[in-house]
């Protein structure tokens, strides 16, 4: 029987399809992120002082420097590890079919990061044209922390992929056909976790309404492809360029390059960007949808 490669990505998840499974599942990753970030802050309290535990929750609020935006982008941890522990433990399946398979994983990511990139730093240019960037780590400094950092978004962004575009897209779809459920809730659910008024102001929905189409985007690409390759590609890419490369400042500026000479919740600014970086997010969209989705589909 021929299969598609999004039902092939999704075989492993038809096992043990039903809801209350995939309920506590959304538990166990839930507990695991928060006992992976909140532990550490406990030790501190019980075995240096409060001050040291209050002094790294701040750092952990506020990533402005390069060891506090370490420690968050490290923090992800915790997430992709429950989605392991998840799989394994409530649907009796490997983490690895949370991915696909491994080789076209690798090409779909690094397909999708190239194109992404070429994109981002292209709108990057034309952004100088109309704004000067302010500086922020010193270059040489930059250069010596950017082998971490790229591996700290690695963690960040696949973590956020095996959850949202892995463990739920892929049980979601094992028990419901329609891509009204399986596409569109973890897209929803991926812009609600970035709802943060107390940082973005009025700019939050703008931002959630953002995610939640990236959320969209890297769904699509991932059931044309059977594969979380290209979404995390995608996904590293744009964050790779929001975190390392020019940060907006009053977001995760710890570890960037350079700075906008604006807030994130500067509302006339920032709002008519957004629109800008969502035609860009549609543009890679179409561009990689267009490489990567095999002949047959």
């Amino acid at each position: 029987m021929h299969r598609t490669p999004f039902q092939r990505y999704i075989h492993a998840a038809r096992r043990a399809p039903q809801i209350w499974r995939l309920v506590l599942g959304v538990i166990v990753i839930t507990l695991c992120a928060f006992i992976w970030t909140l532990g550490p802050l406990g030790l501190a309290w019980l075995f240096a002082s409060p001050e040291t535990a209050l002094g790294l929750a701040h750092t952990l609020q506020s990533p402005v420097t390069p060891r506090g935006t370490l420690i968050l982008l490290g923090t992800f941890a915790g997430m992709a590890l429950g989605a392991v522990f998840a799989v394994r433990l409530l649907h009796k399946r490997r983490a690895a079919s949370l991915f696909g398979p491994r080789r076209q994983v690798a090409r779909d990511f690094t397909v999708a990061a190239g194109v992404v990139f070429a994109i981002y730093l292209t709108g990057l240019a034309l952004w100088m044209v109309f704004f000067t960037p302010e500086a922020n780590l010193a270059p040489t400094r930059w250069l010596v922390l950017l082998p971490l950092a790229l591996l700290g978004v690695a963690l960040q962004t696949g973590a956020e992929e095996m959850v949202f575009r892995g463990y739920l897209m892929q049980q979601l779809a094992a028990r419901f056909i329609s891509p009204v459920i399986w596409l569109i809730l973890p897209a929803l659910a991926f812009g609600a976790v970035h709802y943060d008024p107390g940082t973005a102001g009025a700019n939050v929905w703008i931002i959630v309404g953002s995610a939640a189409l990236f959320g969209l985007v890297a769904g699509d690409l991932t059931a044309r492809t059977g594969s979380l390759g290209a979404a995390w590609g995608f996904h590293f890419a744009n964050n790779v360029v929001a975190i390392l490369v020019i940060s907006t400042k009053g977001t995760i500026t710890g570890l960037s390059l350079m700075q906008t000479p604006y807030g994130v919740d500067d509302a006339e600014v920032m709002g008519g960007l957004m629109f800008g970086d969502m035609a860009m997010l549609i543009l890679a969209w179409l561009i990689l949808r267009r490489v990567l989705t095999p002949r047959s589909i």
